[in-house]
């Protein structure tokens, strides 16, 4: 019983200190302007170093998990991906529901300063993801470019596990020293998170979002939507009990930390420790989760599903209804190509727009928009994305009884 309270003491600790950090970081940029935007430097840093280890550590455990496969035993990675798959869809469905039933327009502006590079075709965006497929594996680690070290880590553990096992005991050794490296990493959140807040605060403000308001408010309520009823109830359909107490522990662990760093790649090491936390099957979530980065892209598609309309009903184009369903599948697609682009779901925005005819120099002019507002919506994007990644694959790990910790959950 002490023991299991230590640990709790130690888990609830770091949370602690994050929200610290966080009342910090807001005290000190209503304050000082100055010293606020002076210490984003350490979010920036603690976010560039989960950056730099999360390519290093998708391709060990991916190539490490495969390596150590067993002919016979279950890790679930199909009805994960159909999990991430159903969850994204739907995230578009109930976007596009309620932007018909609260109809966004926008007051383009006639100039923007934001130079951005958009694929211009929706083959030209398939084009790019099968080249990034086939990268050179060191130049894939270097540009942290996941669909790439995923197909490599997947294709290197096949090789491997042919391989002695004095081999595999090194690759294990590997995946536990940087595993190890990881968790030292995420005992800076608490610094990273202030500087990060503090920074932001002070050199952007919350004014310009109020411009916004309505827009926002569809956004970030869908996401909300899919995080706290959707999302949950999927759960309770696989693990068929209460989901909330996992809902809380994925949001809370996963989503606040991917909530500010604003990056699904950053989040993986955090996912990979709470799926430790969870006492997951290791086989499974150090597959799903580099998966689950790419692809569990439900706040993705409904940034891209909304924005879009809002254009559209911004040119007073009408819509009837197979051509919205249409409109889902191509912003589903579109999101799940999202995460290997930065800003992805912006700029994903044109590609859409494409389709249904809205010039490329209005739907830029959407992009810079979506700009304006992303302090709170590719936050919450994120959040969502990064949190459902580690909740269906904690799900399906508990519906199998693998988790012997789940009257606890």
């Amino acid at each position: 019983m002490i023991i299991q309270k230590n640990k709790k003491n130690i888990k609830n600790s770091l949370v602690m200190q994050i929200i610290v950090g966080l009342a910090f970081g807001m005290t000190l940029a209503w304050f000082s302007k100055e010293y606020a935007i002076a210490i984003g430097v350490l979010g920036d840093l603690f976010v560039n170093i989960l950056k730099s280890i999360s390519p290093l550590l998708v391709l060990v455990l991916t190539l490490t998990s495969i390596a150590n496969y067993n002919e016979g035993q279950k890790n679930n990675i199909r009805k994960i991906i159909i999990l991430y798959l159903l969850s994204t869809f739907s995230a578009v469905i109930i976007a596009l529901i309620f932007s018909y039933l609260m109809p966004q327009t926008l007051t383009l502006p006639s100039t923007h300063s934001t130079i951005v590079t958009q694929p211009s075709k929706t083959l030209e965006v398939l084009r790019i993801l099968l080249m990034s497929m086939v990268t050179n594996p060191i130049e894939s680690l270097m540009q942290a470019n996941y669909i790439s070290i995923l197909l490599w880590g997947i294709s290197l553990g096949f090789a491997f596990r042919h391989s002695s096992k004095t081999t595999r005991s090194l690759l294990n050794d590997c995946a536990a020293a940087v595993t190890q490296l990881v968790h030292l990493i995420i005992k800076f959140a608490p610094i990273g998170i202030c500087g990060l807040v503090s920074s932001s605060l002070a050199s952007t403000g919350f004014k310009v979002l109020w411009q916004y308001a309505g827009l926002l408010s569809l956004l970030i309520g869908c996401m909300f939507l899919i995080a706290l009823l959707l999302n949950p109830l999927i759960v309770w359909y696989i693990i068929r009990r209460n989901p909330y107490p996992l809902v809380f522990i994925c949001l809370k662990e996963s989503g606040v930390t991917a909530f500010f760093t604003r990056s699904s790649a950053a989040n993986i090491p955090v996912n990979i420790i709470l799926a430790k936390k969870l006492n997951l099957n290791p086989e499974t979530y150090t597959i799903s989760i580099p998966i689950g980065a790419n692809i569990s892209m439900s706040g993705a598609s409904i940034t891209i599903t909304v924005l879009t309309l809002a254009a559209i009903h911004t040119l007073g184009i009408s819509l009837d209804w197979p051509t919205s369903i249409l409109l889902s599948l191509v912003a589903s697609l579109c999101a799940c190509g999202a995460s290997s682009i930065a800003s992805g779901s912006l700029l994903l925005i044109p590609v859409v727009c494409h389709i249904f005819g809205i010039p490329n120099e209005i739907a830029m002019q959407v992009v810079a928009i979506g700009f304006i507002i992303s302090i709170l919506q590719d936050s919450a994007e994120t959040a969502l994305n990064s949190s459902a990644a580690i909740l269906f694959t904690a799900a399906v790990c508990m519906a199998e009884k693998y988790n012997p910790l789940n009257k606890k959950i």
